[in-house]
């Protein structure tokens, strides 16, 4: 069921980008004559008025199309209607509207955490130490199968307390045993498991395992006091999230050849998710607020086949006073298509043969 909320997840945060064009698309009356979410051959569709609906084999995405690019297309060319005839302004609201729509999105999933779950109070602390992330796959604790989720209840046979020292006194075993194995007694679900990791150097000289840490426990929550409290609190929450995000992309743009084991396909996201789900259901807010604002920084990048490359064309446009050319704008758009899709695959393959039933098999 935990893999199903994550997989769910990530489907509704491809609905609500895509949404979001359609909306910004139609409120102005610019013709849209497909929504589609996923890629590649129809399951389902439905014909309506002006637009073709469809549910696509490759669940990994979607897309709003327009009769601009329809070579069948009944529509005039000069129809004032057409996306590609309308104002820069008018095309940049829709191109942006992606992107929007998934930072409201987090912004009112983070209103629904607090309306529903309530306002974190106190923390109830349990024995051991929860992983929340790990950091990259090929950091020690991914090898030695750590995954998000997880709960260290003993290190070298001595139990994980609840007491303020616990982290930092695991910490600096981790930090004081480079190279040297490390035998850690884990929760994960119903199950104990014994896992052996080797924390290694970084390349900042620091020994790290690749896992976050923090208490392990349960958060009591109490009703909040009014709707103000409610927005509030969604308003700090996702200004903090969206920050962190924005820095995490900019050490991983800067040092791209050391974070790039970081970067998760939606194999890895799916997995994460589920594991968080698996150890307290309600990080299922975070999770699906973190990841919608993760879609939105990456799909306002300026790289090619992306929102972002799309409004670097209509600057380059407001700036030449005139569109790029066709074919240098289709180049750029394919190849960047191309990269984008063999990234996609890199990832799904990677993160596929590193699951644990895939390792199971391998056995």
């Amino acid at each position: 069921m935990s893999v199903l909320a994550a997989i769910a997840v990530l489907a509704l945060l491809i609905f609500v980008h895509e949404l979001g064009h359609f909306l910004a698309a139609r409120l102005q009356g610019i013709h849209v004559n497909k929504f589609a979410i996923g890629f590649g051959p129809i399951l389902l569709k439905y014909e309506g008025p002006q637009t073709q609906y469809s549910i696509r084999a490759i669940p990994f995405g979607g897309f709003v199309g327009f009769p601009d690019d329809d070579p069948d297309s009944k529509i005039a060319e000069n129809d004032p209607d057409l996306l590609k005839n309308r104002p820069i302004l008018d095309r940049a609201i829709v191109i942006s509207a992606g992107v929007i729509a998934n930072l409201v999105f987090a912004y009112l999933v983070f209103v629904a955490q607090y309306a529903s779950v309530g306002v974190p109070q106190n923390f109830a602390s349990e024995p051991g130490v929860l992983i929340p992330q790990v950091t990259s796959e090929s950091a020690p604790a991914a090898q030695a199968g750590l995954k998000a989720g997880d709960i260290l209840l003993a290190a070298e046979g001595e139990p994980l307390g609840t007491t303020a020292d616990t982290i930092p006194n695991l910490v600096k075993l981790i930090q004081t045993s480079p190279e040297q194995p490390i035998d850690l007694t884990v929760q994960r679900g119903d199950r104990q498991l014994e896992v052996t990791v080797v924390p290694e150097r970084s390349p900042d000289g620091s020994v790290i395992i690749g896992v976050q840490l923090q208490p392990n426990g349960t958060i009591v929550y109490r009703r909040a006091n009014n709707p103000i409290e409610i927005f509030t609190l969604a308003a700090q929450e996702f200004q903090g999230m969206l920050v962190k995000t924005v820095q995490g992309f900019g050490m991983l743009i800067a040092n791209f050849s050391e974070m790039a084991g970081q970067v998760a396909g939606p194999v890895k996201i799916v997995e994460q998710g589920a594991g968080l789900v698996n150890a307290n259901a309600t990080s299922l807010f975070p999770f699906t607020a973190i990841i919608s604002i993760n879609l939105a920084i990456i799909n306002i990048l300026p790289l090619p086949a992306l929102d972002g490359g799309q409004l670097a064309f209509l600057l380059a446009e407001a700036l030449r006073g005139k569109p790029l050319p066709a074919r240098v704008q289709e180049n750029v758009m394919q190849t960047g298509l191309v990269l984008l899709l063999g990234l996609g695959v890199f990832l799904i393959v990677r993160d596929t043969t590193q699951l644990e039933i895939f390792q199971n098999l391998l056995q």
